[in-house]
Order: C-alpha cells, then structure tokens, then sequence
C-alpha cells in the first residue's frame, strides 16, 4: 500500500469508523508515544477551545482527527508540582520540596525512582525529553561548568537537552545530557540566588540595557536584553538567543525521532512556549493582534506541526499516540511588560473557568489535552474527568507493563478513558494550588485557606477563602454560587475524603 501523509491518513481513518475499537494488533503493541507539554496554555487559548484571539491550525487539526477531552486537568496550578506528577504519579502535595523552583534547585526526583520514563524504558522504549525540565539538577550545588547530574538521565531518559528551570530564571543556558552546552572553559558560569556575582549589569540598575521591561520582580541579570529571576555571570557563548529558542528545541526534538532506532520512542517535547519572557522569532511578529503572548501561541502551533510533519515523513504517524496538554491555566503578566493585558481584546484566556495560573478555582488546574492515534482514537469530545496524574499507569497498561510496588501511588489505569473507549473517568481528583481542592463529579469543594483573595501580581483570583467552598461545576462552570453553606453535610463528606487522600489511605479512584 503507498505511504499516505497524515492528511489523507486521517481522512480515510474517519470514513471507517468501525475500525477505532479495534485491539491493539501486532504492530501497534508498542506505539511510539509523543507527549507535548505546553507551558502556561490556558483552557480557551487554542481556537479549537473556543479561543478567538489567535489561530491553531495545527492543533486544530489534531483536535478534529483524535479526542478533545473538557474536564481534563494537570494536578497543579503551577509548573514543578504538574512536572512532578506527570512523571512520578504522585501527587506533589506529598513532597514539600516540590514547589516552584529556583534554576539552582538540587534534583526533586530521586535516581532510580519508577518514572514514566523509567517504565517504558523497561518496556523496550527509546526515551527522550527536549525542552523545559525545572525539577532540579545535581544534589546540591551544581557545578555549571563540569558534569551536572543527576538529572533527567538518572530517572529513564536516554536522552536529555534541556532549559534547567524557565525562561525567566538563571542560568539562561541548554543543558545537553550532563553537560551545558556550547560552553567555553574559559568563561566559566556563575550563579546565585541570593546575591550579585560579578560586575555585570542588572535590570534593576541598569533599565536602559533592555529590550523588554519587568512588570514586577525579573530585574536581576540581564541575558538577551531582558532581566531575569536570580544572577549570573560568564557563559557567554553558551547563551540562549530567546527568539531562536523555539526553533532550537523543535530542531532537537525532529533529531530525537529522526535518529530512532527500531525500537518505539517516548519522547517529552516540553515547550517553552507559552512562558514569559515571551520573545516569539520575528517570522510570528505578525501572527496575531495580541502581541507577543498571542504570537507565542501561533509559535507553539508552529512547533507542533513540525513534529506531525517528520511523523509523516518517517511514516510514523499512523503508530504513534500523541498527546498535547499544558502544566497549568493560563496568566496574562507574568512579570514583564509585553503588552499582553493591553492587546488581549476579546480574547478569554481560561475561557468560561474562573482564576489561572496560581489559582484554586477551575482554570488553576483544567487544561487543553488532545488524544490522538489514528485509526485507534476515535475522533471526538469527551466529558471524562481525568489527570496527566494518571499517564504512568495507562501507559503502563498500554505497554504491559507493571509499576513497581509502591510506585506512582496516586496514579490509576484509565487508558480506555485516554483511548475513547470508555467515558467512565476519574470519581475523585485533587486539584492543588494554594490549598488544595477535591473534584468529585460535578462537585467541587475548596478547603479553607489563609491569604488574600487576589494575586496583586498577576491579577488572578486566588480562590483562597477563610471557609471552605462548595460549587456545582457542571451546572456553574464559572464556580460563581458557593454552596457550602446550604450544604454542608456535602462538605464535611469530601472534606474527610480529601483528608484520607492526603494522608494516602485511599487509592485512587
């Protein structure tokens, strides 16, 4: 039979639907499975969730051909905790150190932990992550300029090319298995967070030296014409250019796929994109009338149809599950004044959720997640309440594979859910961000928080109330009628449910 490309491929996989229920044969056991991972995407930023503000053809597209899910959600509103879950299965609540880290953190998952990628390399898979790690590297202070591990390559990755935390915090370099890339010895790298090293200017004193200004905070060193979170010096030609970064990765990541070998690969793409400092290349300058955080959307997009595209190439496509999902909702300033409030317009980041990034209410936690596997996923919408929590295990299933004892403990198999052949989800999930959330149905309770009820910063409703809250997110999906106080004997039950879960006398469910 001639090679199709992934047009035509999916067109005639949707004229033959019976075939989607079918088992896994021989060839498609063991899929190659990609998972992109977004950065600060929101719930309504792609047009294929109603956004209105920028055009995504590429996911649109993905959306169209494989599964949209509605109520699918990283296990928290901000990065390393979402990061630590998707790869361990548990949640990030039961480690205290897995809070947002500086660039110069120690590693948070330990060497030889069951990871996800640890379990699929067991399963005969090639495993690789390209793009924004941030949970930690070496086991205290890390030597910038010699052999930094462990790190990724020490819990199952064959292959690792990394940002070592954000694009906002030091040090502004790629990390390239153990090692900084393109870094010359005799410029070595020092960072710190605590203080100044060396004489080189600062966004706080030197104002004039940049190309994008802080809104708050990222005023320390200056990399690119833009200041950043912590201080560093040397590395000169190491130096990421942030409007290449995209480009950089995406290269790296076709190199992954490109040079696979007769084994299946597991590859984490994880973008910077849509990450402040948000310098987008020069080609979406003009994407879209939102200014640099639309633009780096439009990027994003880019970046995906470059990897659907070297899956074509490869004949890949039509064996290879591909996930799209974002770590957390969505935040407009982030800590720069790059007009993103200013241009917004019509455009509804979270679309009809309340809060985002840092948020206890539903647009902390609910994000983009897209299934597709032609002719294996089904196209289509499905209502399933489901976490990236539980990808450890489906794929475990998937490949046949067992975790560990005691592994991933608050992961569950739902790869029938994953696959769109059950719409059974989740009966219970914790949502985490400043305190933490039980998800149970339609029912949503809040436990009480001390803190204030706005994040001045970014602007955001933090969800944080003295009382606990109680909401029906189906029939209020904008949480905006608190119920707790007509009925708390709901409350008390999925406050003393959540409290089981905390204290992991209750398995997932």
């Amino acid at each position: 039979m001639p090679h199709m490309d992934r047009r035509s491929f999916l067109a005639l996989s949707a004229l033959m639907p019976a075939f989607a229920p079918m088992r896994l044969s021989a060839a498609s056991a063991s899929p190659n499975i990609l998972l992109i991972y977004a950065d600060d995407l929101g719930y309504g930023d792609l047009s294929c969730y109603g956004g209105t503000g920028v055009k995504t053809p590429n996911l649109d597209r993905l959306a169209a051909t494989g599964l949209r899910f509605t109520d699918a959600h990283a296990s928290a509103a901000t990065c390393t905790p979402s990061r630590y879950s998707l790869l361990t299965g548990e949640y990030s609540f039961r480690r205290k150190e897995a809070r947002v880290l500086p660039g110069n953190a120690p590693v948070l998952i330990e060497p030889g932990r069951e990871t996800l990628p640890a379990l699929l390399k067991k399963a005969g898979y090639r495993t690789g992550v390209v793009g924004k790690w941030h949970l930690g590297l070496g086991s205290g202070h890390v030597d910038w300029n010699g052999e930094i591990r462990p790190g990724p390559l020490e819990i199952g990755f064959d292959e690792s090319f990394i940002i070592p935390a954000t694009g906002d915090r030091v040090p502004c370099v790629y990390v390239d298995g153990h090692r900084v890339a393109g870094l010359d010895s005799k410029d070595p790298i020092r960072v710190s967070y605590q203080a100044p090293v060396g004489s080189e200017p600062t966004g706080a004193k030197n104002p004039e030296l940049l190309k994008m200004h802080p809104s708050h905070g990222h005023d320390m060193a200056i990399v690119n014409g833009v200041s950043r979170i912590g201080y560093m010096t040397g590395g000169k030609s190491a130096l990421w250019v942030d409007e290449d970064m995209a480009d950089v990765l995406t290269q790296r990541a076709v190199r992954f796929i490109d040079t696979r070998k007769s084994n299946p690969f597991f590859l984490y793409f994880s973008t910077h994109d849509i990450h402040v400092p948000r310098l987008p290349h020069t080609r979406f300058s003009r994407s879209t009338s939102m200014g640099p955080r639309g633009n780096a959307i439009a990027q994003l997009d880019w970046c995906v149809g470059e990897l659907l595209n070297t899956l074509d190439r490869l004949r890949l496509t039509s064996n290879t599950l591909l996930l799209f999902s974002s770590d957390n909702g969505p935040v407009v300033d982030d800590g720069y004044k790059d007009e993103a409030v200013e241009k917004l317009g019509a455009h509804r980041p979270a679309g009809s959720l309340r809060g985002g990034k840092y948020s206890n209410f539903e647009a902390g936690t609910r994000v983009p997640l897209i299934v597709n596997w032609p002719g294996r996923v089904k196209p289509g919408v499905s209502d399933a309440l489901i976490s990236q929590i539980d990808f450890l295990r489906s794929f475990a299933s998937l490949t046949g594979r067992k975790p560990n004892a005691g592994a991933a403990p608050d992961s569950a198999d739902f790869l029938p859910v994953l696959l769109g052949e059950s719409t059974r989800g989740r009966e219970e999930l914790v949502e985490q961000a400043s305190t933490l959330s039980l998800r149970q149905g339609k029912w949503k309770m809040v436990e009480s928080g001390k803190g204030e009820r706005i994040n001045k910063n970014v602007n955001i409703e933090t969800g944080i109330d003295p009382q606990p809250q109680l909401y029906d997110v189906i029939a209020d999906r904008g949480e905006t009628t608190n119920l707790a106080a007509a009925m708390p004997d709901k409350v008390r039950e999925m406050k003393a449910i959540l409290d089981e879960i905390r204290a992991g006398r209750r398995p997932p469910r």
